[in-house]
């Protein structure tokens, strides 16, 4: 594994885990399926699925969220940790799971066409109806 960058965990630490290399800039997800997880748009990074580490998976679960999706998160805390795709070689990482300072900063928002009602997006950055 190359440098470490980023440590990270759930609320109560059932899950904990270290990246190593570069995250990659955090997008703004505003679907639907990342609302019911999250309670409003999850914000993720992600890194090559071999440069994430899981020191405790005490608590880990993944959940099928479609054909092609899964969900890892916290049973213990409910914390929403992770995604991933089927044939990617990429995993996202919830960022607000990781450690501070993290450097990062959110780069475009993706799924507005999807977003709630009850917030408006007006920081200015590159926004997708879809992905």
């Amino acid at each position: 594994m190359s440098e470490l960058h980023a440590t990270g965990s759930c609320l109560c630490r059932g899950v904990i885990f270290e990246v190593a290399g570069a995250l990659r800039p955090v997008l703004a997800c505003h679907c639907s399926q990342c609302a019911k997880t999250s309670g409003n748009f999850a914000a993720m990074t992600s890194c090559p699925r071999e440069n994430l580490k899981i020191l405790s998976d005490e608590t880990l679960r993944w959940f099928r969220s479609s054909e092609t999706v899964e969900r890892g998160f916290c049973t213990r805390c409910g914390g929403n940790l992770f995604w991933k795709q089927t044939g990617s070689s990429d995993i996202y990482i919830t960022a607000g799971t990781l450690d501070t300072p993290t450097g990062l900063k959110i780069s475009e928002h993706i799924f507005v066409a999807s977003k709630s009602d009850y917030y408006d997006l007006t920081d200015g950055l590159p926004q997708k109806d879809e992905w």
